[in-house]
């Protein structure tokens, strides 16, 4: 892996990057907040110095090697969050906290340190809510749309942040594909963002802030008391609708809206995802009534489930807290723990190990109880009308796998530096998963404030890892591609980091 090309790259995307800056500073300006019209100035130029010293190493027309998009996916996440904590730092957070918040919000992660929201001013909060749109469909992405311009093509930068499951692909003319996903997320963005205003009557500032974390999958919300806050039944089922559709793939999505309308609910995943949502929505609101949920209930209980599976971690009520006159018991919290498990869809915003090998996982155990029974039968294992090839099935295990010994380790972790059993585990399953709020004092009205150094740093790497779906990180930390890691080199890359 040559590290002068993925700094060269990383530098040309932090060129573009600085003009991220200038909406919270144009609102800071309008609001009369000169100082932190100034914060995000210095952020802006900041980006830019950085990314024409970076990339200065970048040469057009050099073979890019599998190993070194991963290197750039990698680098982009963390490198953006660095330079986006920089307006956080002179709000007067730590360092460690600012890039807690800031990693939290490109990894749509949602989870936050931040105890009195009345410290910080619109600016501020639209900056977190649009580092979790830009992170919603991938950085990359994006600037797949222009790497072209830059020389290079954008193929293996959009395919390394794939994981390989079926239906994560958008399309094989990568640059056409993303444009129509980011048509497709700002159209969403923007729809959403008209009914909140129409329907529920919220103010502009909320609903774009909003709109940006839902389509996100993020949960972020300017109101400390998330949804709950707002106290308005209209809103929380226009967030049912836009969470689900956030945790749908955005390529089946843009299918079934331009060329097949059915292709939506005849997909497998899909029914998964959405049937999970339902099922479990309507479980918690008989559980939080003790009986035949109304509406009320329902309403309440779906907005969870949705929040829950597509990773959004928005919040309709405190479902942390305990207590004997408390509706939220360990039965409706065990059955959001199931949702946390099973994610959103494959090609989605949504966090953790995507409802599709979860399918896929299940399909498998399904067969080899079969199997049991009739030894000699052919049964192969199908997604979408097509047999599964056996290396994307071991894929689907080894990450599935990877992600549930992570969410124990990372637990075990919390635990030893003294955090409470429940919160441990629950925030590491809602870091790990980048799906937000956990349990606990980490529950959806607290915060990892608390939490120790160490622990926060921890949950910050993990944020990271989750976003990259694990395999991506511990690809680059494997010894082929340290032993062929070179600042430049005149050879091509070796086999390993092929693309091919």
């Amino acid at each position: 892996m040559r590290i002068s090309l993925v700094l060269g790259v990383i530098g040309q995307l932090l060129r573009y990057f600085c003009l991220a800056f200038l909406a919270p500073l144009g609102l800071a300006l309008f609001d009369g907040e000169y100082d932190v019209a100034g914060h995000f100035a210095v952020a802006s130029v900041v980006s830019l110095i950085a990314g024409i010293v970076l990339a200065k190493s970048f040469r057009r027309g050099m073979n890019f090697g599998r190993a070194e998009a991963l290197g750039v996916v990698a680098g982009s996440w963390m490198v953006l969050g660095h330079i986006s904590a920089i307006p956080y730092v002179f709000a007067g957070l730590s360092p460690v906290d600012a890039l807690f918040e800031s990693i939290s919000g490109f990894t749509t992660t949602g989870a936050t340190i931040l105890q009195d929201f009345s410290l910080y001013g619109r600016a501020f909060y639209l900056w977190r809510s649009m580092t979790q749109w830009f992170g919603g469909l991938g950085v990359i992405a994006l600037f797949v749309v222009i790497l072209p311009q830059l020389g290079i093509a954008g193929r293996q930068l959009f395919f390394a942040e794939a994981s390989g499951a079926p239906g994560e692909a958008a399309s094989p003319q990568v640059r056409q594909g993303a444009s129509r996903l980011w048509m497709l997320y700002i159209g969403l963005t923007l729809t959403q963002t008209a009914l909140l205003m129409g329907l529920a009557k919220w103010p502009f500032y909320d609903s774009i802030c909003h709109a940006f974390t839902t389509m996100a999958a993020g949960g972020f919300s300017p109101n400390p008391e998330s949804i709950q806050g707002y106290h308005n039944p209209t809103a929380e089922w226009i967030f049912i609708v836009f969470m689900i559709l956030g945790g749908t793939s955005f390529p089946l999505l843009w299918t079934s809206l331009t060329r097949k309308p059915k292709e939506l609910i005849r997909d497998g995943e899909f029914q998964f995802y959405f049937g999970c949502t339902l099922v479990v929505g309507v479980l918690i609101g008989g559980v939080l009534v003790n009986g035949i949920p109304d509406l009320e209930a329902v309403r309440t209980g779906l907005f969870q489930s949705a929040s829950m599976i597509s990773s959004t971690g928005y919040a309709s009520a405190d479902f942390a807290a305990t207590g004997p006159d408390q509706p939220w018991n360990d039965a409706a919290r065990g059955l959001l723990i199931f949702v946390m498990l099973v994610g959103g869809c494959a090609g989605s915003a949504a966090g953790g190990a995507k409802a599709v090998r979860i399918l896929l996982m299940l399909k498998f155990l399904w067969r080899e109880i079969t199997r049991v029974l009739h030894p000699r039968a052919v049964l192969p294992l199908r997604h979408k009308g097509r047999p599964i090839p056996d290396p994307i099935l071991r894929a689907v295990f080894n990450l599935v796998s990877l992600y549930l010994v992570g969410y124990f380790v990372l637990a075990m972790a919390l635990i030893f530096m003294g955090i409470d059993l429940v919160t441990g585990f629950t925030a590491s399953l809602a870091c790990l998963g980048n799906i937000g709020p956990a349990f606990g004092a980490a529950g959806p009205m607290g915060n990892f404030a608390d939490f120790p150094v160490a622990a926060k740093l921890l949950l910050t790497f993990a944020m990271w890892i989750g976003r990259l779906e694990v395999v991506t990180v511990l690809a680059l930390l494997h010894p082929h591609v340290w032993r062929n890691m070179r600042w430049k080199a005149d050879r091509p890359p070796g086999p390993w980091a092929n693309t091919s």
